[in-house]
């Protein structure tokens, strides 16, 4: 897993970019984290009861983290920038 796909994820769900976590989304490989999104922006845009919109927000959040948590680096993986 790409662990770009759970920062960009945090990122546009915390600056309400709805937009860009679709394509998010459809993107990633990760089919948990899409699921989770997909849920997520269905309540949102569709849902009435706000505490349904706040308990996929905190699902999709605690997948995020826990993925994150979870993501070991590979020690050989060509680094996406140097210092030197």
């Amino acid at each position: 897993m790409n662990k770009m796909d759970y920062d960009r994820a945090l990122f546009y769900t915390h600056r309400s970019e709805w937009d860009n976590l679709l394509i998010l989304m459809v993107r990633t490989t990760d089919h948990f984290l899409s699921k989770k999104i997909e849920h997520f922006l269905h309540a949102y845009n569709f849902e009435r009861d706000y505490t349904v919109i706040e308990q996929n927000l905190y699902n999709l959040l605690r997948y995020i983290d826990h993925a994150n948590e979870t993501l070991e680096e590979d020690i050989n993986e060509i680094p996406m920038y140097s210092l030197s």
